[in-house]
């Protein structure tokens, strides 16, 4: 067995499933990839067995086989071989020589049929198929709110919702949440399923900035995507969401519009001489006024004030400043509205361009 491939071409696909391989895992095999040749096309799949990632490339070389390689190996090589170089790969007695010009590396290989490929469910309940810049966008706006290692383990995972003519995305760890819809061309019944939070993560890498399509199959076990020449395969999360419409206030009337640049970067200084523990900032608001207050253990404070729209009652309210620096972080708008009912309720953050997109804070005691 033997393929002739330019490094570029290898190093695409090898990069984009790299990063579900697991370093250190109970099955020596799943720090492996597939590596699959079949009539001028090779194909590279990894999975940690709740993800899997295919990917594919033409090359020069008709012969069929399949074996599976280390990951890690096989792009630390291909990374550092000069640019251009053109790549043999030769497999022969368990073994894989990858070689380029001078440079010759011999690789152990195993077993293709020792695998353990995800096989791709065929009871899909619903497919929708999206632009994939729109995808992306719509993920990185709200995946920032997932839970880490969470307890509660189906809030470390996205929650995507298909309500008739709605796709609604939402993340929540229990201290803030994200919400964002966009309308689909087709109007389906409810359906929701919780992604894990790797899944988002590599979707976010993989998803281009591109009007190409990506089709979601939705399954009660799975979720499938293709798109691009990537196809790729995750389970979900078994478990019941929180009802994100009970956390979403309605009417609350104290609010004011502030340019989204100009807060960042004052609650980024305020939060400088914030507790490095419970990250606490009071944002104190007069006629007009905004007021960014933060101290910590040492007595030391910081000041920051802004003018702005508002107009209602006077408001001292404490919030963890990370939260509000993240929103701010992620969406692009250049006006953001904060809205509060009273001292002791949530901050409800939404944009004047976007009424599609929430965010919401739940206050702490400074």
């Amino acid at each position: 067995m033997k393929i002739d491939i330019h490094r570029e071409t290898l190093l695409k696909p090898l990069s984009a499933v790299n990063g579900i391989v697991e370093r250190r895992h109970t099955l020596p095999i799943l720090s492996n990839l597939l590596l699959e040749s079949n009539d001028g096309t090779i194909t590279l799949t990894a999975t940690d067995l709740e993800m899997q990632i295919s990917m594919s490339a033409n090359t020069e070389t008709t012969e069929n086989f399949s074996t599976t390689i280390s990951a890690k190996k096989l792009l630390d090589i291909c990374s550092a071989l000069p640019e251009g170089s053109q790549l043999k790969l030769t497999e022969k007695d368990a073994r894989m020589q990858v070689s380029a010009g001078r440079s010759k590396f011999n690789l152990q290989t195993l077993p293709a049929a020792d695998y353990p490929t995800m096989t791709r469910s065929g009871n899909s309940s619903l497919t929708l198929k999206l632009a994939q810049k729109t995808l992306r966008n719509l993920l990185r706006q709200v995946d920032f709110s997932m839970a880490q290692q969470d307890i509660r383990y189906y809030l470390n995972g996205l929650l995507l919702e298909v309500n008739g003519q709605r796709l609604n995305l939402v993340g929540t760890d229990g201290h803030r949440l994200s919400f964002i819809c966009t309308e689909l061309a087709e109007s389906h019944e409810k359906q929701e399923v919780i992604l894990p939070r790797k899944t988002v993560t590599e979707l976010i890498k993989l998803l281009e900035d591109t009007d190409e399509e990506v089709t979601m199959d939705l399954s009660s076990t799975q979720v499938n995507f293709a798109f691009s020449n990537i196809t790729l395969i995750s389970k979900i999360i078994d478990g019941k969401f929180p009802d994100y419409n009970r956390v979403i206030p309605v009417g609350h009337q104290n609010r004011f519009s502030i340019n989204r640049v100009e807060v960042l970067q004052a609650m980024r200084r305020a939060s400088i001489l914030s507790n490095e523990k419970y990250r606490g900032i009071r944002l104190v608001l007069g006629s007009n006024s905004l007021k960014l207050i933060s101290s910590n253990s040492e007595q030391e404070e910081a000041e920051e004030e802004l003018e702005t729209t508002y107009s209602g009652d006077a408001l001292d309210v404490g919030f963890n400043v990370t939260y509000l620096i993240d929103v701010l972080n992620n969406v692009q708008d250049e006006m953001v509205e904060f809205s509060f009912a009273d001292a002791n309720s949530s901050c409800l953050v939404t944009l004047a361009d976007n009424p599609n997109y929430k965010y919401v804070v739940m206050p702490m005691r400074i």
